[in-house]
């Protein structure tokens, strides 16, 4: 296992990624790789500060001959979606990212990568420490706990920019600008119950599933892969139905940003179903992996004997969620009807927490159309509130609207073609970005999204491909050299 990220190139981005790596930094816990982002600005005595959103600012002055050029705002997020399987043991808070070099990409060792936002963040740091590149007015702007709501951009304070572009680093496919992106809201459905105690003649099982794909709820929403709390709920709704299932908990998938991959569930049954429901499990794990065997990797299914609990979900209240469970979309709704393969608006049924009294399901809407998402919302609103569950819409934003006049994305498709021999792909993103947010608290700032290669970000299988590091680090460099004059 290589894990020296050093030898790569660009050396300077690379060196930052690395050092990235060593210092914890999911979402929430961002303090000290905050504290580094500090360090470096002082040590290479850099204009900078942290403002009270915990967003590290940098500034650097033109280069000689470049006073008169716009200014540009490059901009990447802090935090990492904290992701691992079920069988390493890691301590996100405390224990560096094991990263290392797999032939063409940089993966990690059973975790997430943090590729996803660190190279941007690694790319910023790599411009603000180089002082042979030429550029105009430039400023770097980290911003904290994007994963888990852009908290960082909600509290960008208007003034703090100067420049009159911005480069948004976050995308996560080279040779593609994106000009536009989803807005997105949180669903909370919540119930609170009184267990009741289970038959004493009763068996528990406890039944696993594993070993999907998962991903990020948006950019891969689209590619058909398995949801473990949809394919639970169809296995229990049979059990229920068919071998007089009773429900103790229910525990599946852990972020509302990230597809599913694990859920488990602790059953009830007469002793004299056990077996059917065991042959059940695996008629369920054969015909699974044969429906989604071209988007998933082996799915397995098991059951084991456990202890009989005490109490369990009372048969009103399981079959109400349950069926909500069943009925509740999943997936993409609606394509972009102009750009028709892009995706539209979608929702992902993330988290799903039953037992102990307590019922909470939460659901990641997103749409580029803002009356797609509160429709999709009110749907899902709909089918919980008939369950008996008090529903909670929170932190919803709109997406940013696309602009194909831009100037910035003229110069870029210029400047790419001239490097490469090629256009880029203009896009727009089925996920949140920050440029939006930061949009609409700086008017007028004309934006583009892009990046190098990742694969499957917020999942554990989460990679960089190598070589297009040094082409969006290369094209990086010169959209600054090229940076339009200021009119």
């Amino acid at each position: 296992m290589d894990k020296n990220l050093t030898s790569l190139k660009p050396a300077l981005v690379w060196k930052h990624f690395a050092e990235i790596c060593n210092i914890p930094h999911p979402s929430h816990s961002e303090e000290k790789i905050r504290q580094y982002l500090v360090d470096f600005a002082v040590a290479h005595g850099i204009e900078h500060k942290v403002d009270e959103a915990g967003n590290v600012y940098m500034r650097k002055a033109a280069t000689a001959g470049m006073e008169d050029r716009k200014g540009i705002v490059i901009q990447a997020h802090v935090d990492m979606v904290p992701q691992k399987n079920n069988d390493k043991v890691f301590d996100f808070i405390n224990d560096p990212i094991e990263a290392y070099i797999d032939g063409e990409w940089v993966t990690a060792n059973g975790t997430t990568l943090g590729a996803d936002n660190g190279i941007g963040v690694a790319a910023i740091l790599a411009v603000m420490e180089d002082d042979s590149i030429e550029h105009g007015p430039i400023e770097g702007l980290i911003t904290a706990t994007e994963e888990t709501g852009m908290d960082g951009a909600f509290g960008l304070k208007g003034g703090l920019l100067q420049g009159d572009i911005l480069l948004n680093l976050d995308s996560e496919d080279e040779g593609e600008l994106y000009i536009g992106c989803a807005g997105g809201e949180d669903l909370s459905a919540t119930l609170e119950y009184k267990e009741v105690e289970t038959d004493p003649e009763d068996v528990a099982l406890k039944v696993t599933l594993k070993g999907l794909r998962g991903g990020h709820s948006g950019l891969e929403i689209n590619e058909g892969r398995a949801n473990a709390n949809k394919l639970m709920a169809r296995f229990v709704n049979q059990v229920i139905t068919f071998d007089e299932a009773c429900l103790v908990s229910w525990n599946g998938g852990n972020m509302r940003n990230a597809i599913p991959r694990e859920c488990e569930v602790v059953i009830t049954i007469p002793a004299s179903e056990e077996e059917d429901v065991l042959a059940y499990v695996q008629e369920c794990e054969a015909l699974w992996n044969e429906e989604y065997h071209v988007h998933e990797t082996p799915i397995t299914f098991k059951a084991e004997r456990v202890e009989l609990p005490k109490y369990m979900v009372p048969a009103e209240i399981r079959d109400n969620l349950v069926d909500a469970i069943y009925a509740c979309h999943n997936g993409v709704l609606r394509m972009i009807p102009t750009i028709p393969d892009t995706v539209e608006t979608s929702n992902n049924l993330a988290i799903i927490k039953i037992g102990g009294g307590k019922a909470e399901i939460k659901i990641l809407t997103r749409s580029s159309r803002d009356s797609m998402k509160d429709y999709l919302n009110t749907s899902l609103e709909s089918c919980f509130s008939m369950a008996g569950m008090q529903v909670v819409r929170s932190g919803g934003y709109s997406g940013w609207e696309p602009n194909v006049d831009s100037p910035i994305l003229k110069a870029m498709k210029e400047s790419y073609k001239a490097q490469f021999g090629t256009e880029p792909a203009v896009k727009v993103i089925h996920a949140g970005l920050e440029c939006g947010i930061i949009g609409a608290t700086m008017p007028g700032l004309d934006m583009i999204s892009f990046g190098p290669t990742l694969r499957s970000p917020h999942s554990p299988d989460e990679r960089c491909l190598i070589p297009t590091v040094q082409k969006f680090y290369d094209f990086l460099v010169a959209t600054l050299a090229n940076a339009p004059v200021k009119e």
